[in-house]
């Protein structure tokens, strides 16, 4: 008889797998979004076999984790359901105790976005630095990982255009897109790029503490979601984030009638359902078709009145 091989191996040891392949393949942003995720899938279950972890153990944590929102619970699903399917894929467990569970039902709202008289205020408020991140981002509709990976070779002033990366294509593969400059933009990268520090690669760069190493550290822009609270609330506009000016150019560009093909690759997606997401102008043809129903009911309304004279 043939040795039967076991299948199945520590949850712990899964989590910390999956978080590697995570790193290698995906955004920092999804590796950091997927870290705090693990950490309180660890508390659960880390002491456990992987094929311990039964449907109805995360059920019950989905639930608790249902009070934050329906968002973080769904979150937590589709996370949970690529971790075992990540595990099963290469035969370490023999069941994914999440299949055919259901995201939970959304309230789903139109997504605030600032209007351009509002992110100039913000923008004002900013020190000189932090102004020419937001321009940067502005002006190109970069996501902020994209930005702040910025280097000094991906800028081509001669050609006026910058080169993006980012890793949200399929595969996880760190792919490149050129936006052309803006004059702005132009503007405010040439003077960058006269005032830079030869030493240092990065657009954007700074100088922190390093709570592992116990040291100063000098390295590109990391997470700066708290200054966005700080400079609306300084401005008196209200709050939105650094991700809201992508919003912000896609509608302006929809507004001015540039066509959905180009406002796709200018913001780096794949499809273009994801692109009509942060479209949030209202086109000419649905004004158009409210006016034709305004009159076709305005002649009904009309004929109706004159019949019964």
């Amino acid at each position: 008889m043939k040795e039967k091989t076991q299948t199945d191996m520590v949850f712990l040891d899964l989590v910390n797998k999956r978080l590697d392949h995570v790193k290698a393949y995906n955004s920092e942003r999804h590796y950091k979004d997927y870290l705090y995720m693990a950490r309180r899938w660890v508390k659960q279950w880390g002491h456990l076999l992987t094929n311990e972890v039964t449907t109805e153990m995360v059920e019950q944590f989905v639930l608790e984790r249902s009070k934050v929102s329906a968002i973080t619970a769904n979150k937590e699903i589709q996370s949970l359901k690529a971790t075992f399917n990540f595990a099963k894929k290469r035969k370490w467990v023999s069941e994914n105790p999440v299949d055919g569970m259901e995201s939970l039902p959304i309230e789903k709202k139109i997504k605030y976005v600032p209007s351009a008289k509002d992110v100039d205020r913000v923008i004002a408020v900013a020190d000189p630095d932090t102004q020419d991140y937001l321009w940067t981002i502005r002006e190109t509709m970069a996501r902020v990982s994209e930005v702040n990976q910025l280097i000094w070779d991906d800028i081509d002033l001669d050609a006026r255009l910058v080169i993006l990366y980012t890793r949200k294509k399929k595969g996880g593969h760190l792919t490149p897109r050129k936006v052309p400059m803006t004059g702005k933009l132009f503007d405010v990268l040439s003077r960058r790029y006269k005032e830079r520090d030869p030493s240092k690669p990065w657009v954007f760069w700074q100088t922190y503490w390093s709570s592992k190493t116990r040291e100063k550290i000098e390295g590109p822009y990391q997470d700066r979601k708290k200054i966005m609270g700080t400079l609306c609330k300084k401005a008196g506009v209200r709050y939105f984030r650094f991700h809201a000016l992508r919003h912000a150019g896609a509608s302006l560009m929809e507004n001015s009638n540039v066509p959905v093909g180009a406002i796709q690759r200018i913001l780096g997606h794949e499809n273009r359902t994801t692109t009509e997401i942060y479209l949030h102008s209202l086109g000419d043809a649905e004004r158009q078709a409210i006016s034709m129903y305004e009159h076709a009911r305005q002649k009904s309304h009309t004929e109706s009145h004159m019949a019964k004279k």
